[in-house]
């Protein structure tokens, strides 16, 4: 079973109308004295936001003929995972932002321990959801996908980027610190989407390398296309405000590379990530697409 969607565009409605119910369904209301923690996590998680990393789940597990509703399933942990990060990303201890998504941020539509309390609940929803047998008969690919998930999630991944990104605003980073800064806060979890699906078809680790090399190359670029929206970008299409990274004074692939030749990296990248796909026929249109798409985004 796939996804019906032919264009893009409408396979991204698809799969941020298939993500919301699947949170809906896990973030009803309880009916007792946590009901505004609920409420948080659904603030957060229903609505809004580009899905990219639950279409990347949807369109390599495409690639295996995985089973739509289990591909779902884990790209719903995916996003839960997205989802807390962004939540702890604009308390103010970390970015102090307002506006997410078009709506205010959690902390200022609760308070500050509600949102923490709601990232924290859906970082466990996400494993949670991955351990459940439910989402896939096979234990040895649950845990696979366990394994892979809290390695992109965690020091290693998009938290330890997040920590290299609060000492980016103490002391002047290279570009190649920049570059590992981004493979590891936005790259690894955007890889984790594209292994995940790999993993539900079962390829073996050896099988995935030009998977890995798209999703390398399309992270990095997606990085770079989001610091020229920083800079160039609308607030409103954005949902959330920009010129941060400028204001802070941190170091940037724009700040380092300049306007022009960060463009340029960034198409280099997107057409890298759509050779690794070489190997692969229409059945990868989507994933080519998505990479296009990257450098097209206005949010």
């Amino acid at each position: 079973m796939t996804l019906a969607a032919t264009t893009l565009p409408e396979a991204l409605a698809e799969v941020a109308e298939d993500i919301d119910r699947r949170f809906a369904e896990l973030l009803a209301d309880p009916g007792d004295p946590r009901a505004s923690l609920y409420a948080a996590m659904r603030h957060a998680a229903i609505g809004g936001g580009k899905r990219l990393r639950p279409l990347l789940v949807f369109a390599t597990a495409h690639l295996f003929a995985v089973d739509r509703d289990c591909a779902g399933w884990v790209a719903t942990a995916l996003e839960a995972i997205h989802v807390y990060s962004l939540i702890h990303d604009d308390l103010p201890a970390m970015d102090d932002d307002d506006m997410r998504r078009g709506k205010p941020t959690v902390h200022k539509a609760f308070d500050e321990a509600t949102a923490i309390l709601a990232g924290d609940c859906l970082h466990a929803l996400a494993f949670e959801i991955l351990a459940d047998p439910s989402t896939h008969a096979d234990p040895f690919v649950r845990s696979e996908l366990i394994l892979d998930l809290a390695r992109a999630s965690g020091p290693s991944g998009m938290a330890g980027g997040q920590q290299m990104d609060l000492e980016a605003e103490r002391q002047v980073f290279d570009l190649a610190t920049v570059t590992r800064l981004q493979q590891m806060k936005t790259g690894a979890l955007i890889c984790a989407a594209v292994e995940a699906g790999a993993i539900l078809g079962r390829v073996p680790p050896e099988g995935r390398t030009h998977l890995r090399g798209y999703a390398h190359d399309l992270g990095l670029a997606f990085q770079i296309a989001d610091d020229l929206l920083d800079a160039e970008g609308d607030e409103a299409a954005a949902g959330k405000k920009l010129r941060k990274d400028q204001d802070a004074g941190k170091a940037t692939f724009l700040s380092l590379l300049g306007v022009e030749r960060a463009r340029e990296q960034c198409r280099m990248l997107v057409d890298q990530a759509i050779a690794h796909l070489r190997d692969y026929g229409p059945e990868a249109d989507l994933l080519r697409a998505i990479a296009a798409y990257v450098v097209e985004r206005d949010r």
